[in-house]
């Protein structure tokens, strides 16, 4: 006899980040062409250091190096590493922000499956605190031709106000605390675009697609997404409905920084979020709640890496009280009751 399951879904490691892969083209290919293609010299940096750091650690640990390597996960943390980077940070640096991804947060808690924080949000957030300034090195959009964006990359001589310019939250941050600007004042300037960020408003379309994708293939349910996005933009909206002088629209959030890269490719993660689907809604959320606190009061123009990690630690706490009654069992029973 054959036991249950009866009907078995084609699901596996390899073909499930290859999905992911796939779906952050679009948002790379427009992160490409209109903030500059520094960012896919990068992507081949990273991609190259994690396959490689991959390997040596499974080696180190007697695992099977081929398979592991195969499944494509080294290269998923090493694209989010890169995408949450700025595209002309120094090669080094992408090279340490991968090796502690993939050997620190991944290997040393036991490998794929088993890192109780994500291991893109623990790089950035480790070389935003090692390294701010090169950090804090975004170019403006379409404004640094490849030949030079390649000389910063490969070591080039880095002149700081020439080369870079402020984000659009770094920019909206300093002008209110000023204390002389409003959010209208500020939002006239050169960083800003229609939404958000200038440029930054289609690489948020070409993520938002990428992430319609794995829904549409069932990588990603529907709770993390829709709690983060909601969530932002409920409590931007009240905001800026009391203060519109101080406090910027839901659409300049949602349309800035990372925030839909963060909603369906960085709070997703299976491994480090929470797994039920209340727990789901209450992870996200939360992540959500901390960026705009962290973007509008804290010291850094973004707060979604922070908010990650933060949250990250209450996987546990939201999982177990999150937990759906056993069928047949009362929502309240204790011990097994009816």
């Amino acid at each position: 006899m054959i036991h249950s399951p009866y009907v078995r879904k084609a699901v596996s490691v390899q073909r499930t980040m290859g999905l992911v892969l796939v779906a952050l083209i679009p948002g790379i290919v427009a992160h490409a062409l209109l903030i500059g293609p520094g960012v896919l010299v990068n992507l081949t940096i990273s991609t190259i250091t994690a396959v490689a750091a991959e390997a040596l650690m499974l080696h180190l640990r007697k695992r099977p190096v081929a398979i592991a390597v195969g499944d494509l996960s080294a290269v998923v943390t090493a694209w989010l590493v890169t995408l949450c980077f700025p595209p002309i940070v120094p090669w080094w640096l992408t090279v340490c922000g991968a090796l502690v991804a993939i050997v620190a947060v991944k290997h040393l808690y036991g490998g794929l499956g088993q890192n109780p924080f994500n291991p893109a949000m623990i790089a950035y957030c480790s070389m935003i605190v090692a390294f701010p300034a090169l950090m804090s090195q975004w170019p403006p959009a379409g404004q640094l031709s490849f030949d030079t964006q390649l000389s910063l990359i490969l070591g080039g001589p880095r002149d700081i106000d020439g080369i870079t310019g402020a984000t659009a939250l770094d920019a909206l941050r300093t002008g209110l605390r000023s204390g002389t600007q409003t959010v209208d004042t500020v939002l006239q300037g050169s960083a800003f675009g229609a939404l958000g960020g200038r440029g930054w408003e289609w690489i948020s379309v070409g993520y938002i697609a990428g992430g319609l994708f794995l829904l549409a293939k069932r990588i990603i349910t529907w709770h993390m997404p829709l709690a983060f996005i909601g969530v932002l933009a409920t409590i931007s909206t009240l905001f800026w409905l009391l203060d519109p002088g101080r406090f910027a629209s839901p659409l300049f959030h949602l349309a800035s920084g990372g925030a839909m890269l963060a909603a369906f490719f960085i709070v997703t993660d299976p491994v480090s979020g929470a797994t039920t689907p209340r727990g789901k809604l209450l992870f996200a959320g939360g992540i959500a709640l901390i960026a705009w606190l962290i973007r509008n009061f804290g010291a850094y123009p973004e707060g979604i890496a922070f908010g990650v990690l933060l949250m990250n630690m209450c996987v546990p706490l939201l999982d177990m009280k999150t937990q759906p009654p056993v069928f047949g069992h009362h929502k309240d029973a204790k011990g097994g009751g009816k």
